[in-house]
């Protein structure tokens, strides 16, 4: 678990899993593999098979060692609903998120498939804890099934995270979904964003009274352009988030 992460929306990271594969353009220049490739080889490393997937059982019970309330962004460095993580590790997971219910969750997932038939299974008589948060990752106009598997899922919060956003994305159905993140692609080949694409998708937030978060602009240095959207930063939050987050300028 790392404690002050550096992603704007979060505080710390939690990976009971970590690698993966690739599944969508999105995932072209994916920050979490370049960051673990650097260490394959390195015996006795974390990363030592790279971004091999890889289950990590040690690390369940993370969170219930952490007695202050904090935002947990869940599998940075991977997606939960990998195909080829077993279904008893995604009930272990979610055993104790339930039991560490003094922090809130963050769960984002391309394999949103998976994710609408395990949540709905799971919680087939009762909606998904409130602290826990189920969100989809989209990067184009392409990919937006993953936000009609989100809606149809039994999730009391729903977010989509369209990072990197690598297109425009156009009419978006934002009905039950309470949180939206636009960001660049960051890293040595990062693509453009073009900012007509971000208003787009604040503009539809708005008339949905949707809150809508800003991350970044992206490129080599994203921190070089800054968070400022037509002279602000947008920082908003869901209704149901009960941890305060400091807002990163």
């Amino acid at each position: 678990m790392s404690d002050n992460s550096g992603i704007e929306w979060t505080d710390a990271t939690w990976n009971p899993v970590t690698g993966c594969t690739k599944i969508s353009p999105g995932c072209l220049n994916c920050y979490a593999e370049r960051f673990s490739e650097r260490f394959r080889g390195v015996s006795g490393h974390p990363f030592e098979n790279g971004f091999d997937l890889t289950l990590r059982p040690e690390r369940l019970e993370q969170p219930l060692r952490w007695r202050r309330s904090r935002m947990i962004f869940v599998n940075s460095m991977s997606d939960l609903f990998h195909k080829h993580v077993p279904l008893h590790f995604i009930d272990a997971v979610f055993d104790t998120m339930e039991k560490a219910d003094w922090h809130e969750y963050q769960l984002l997932t391309k394999r949103s498939s998976r994710m609408r038939s395990y949540i709905n299974s799971r919680y087939a008589e009762r909606p998904v804890p409130n602290h826990i948060w189920i969100g989809v990752s989209i990067e184009d106009g392409a990919r937006k099934s993953r936000v009609e598997h989100l809606r149809s899922t039994n999730a009391t919060v729903r977010f989509v995270s369209i990072e990197p956003l690598i297109g425009a994305i156009s009419t978006l159905d934002l009905s039950e979904i309470h949180w939206v993140i636009v960001g660049g692609e960051s890293g040595p080949k990062a693509r453009s964003m073009e900012e007509a694409w971000v208003v787009e998708i604040r503009e539809q937030c708005l008339l949905a009274g949707v809150p809508f978060f800003f991350k970044q602009w992206g490129g080599f240095n994203s921190k070089a352009k800054g968070r400022l959207l037509q002279g602000r930063v947008w920082n908003q939050w869901p209704a149901h988030a009960r941890i305060a987050i400091p807002a990163a300028e």
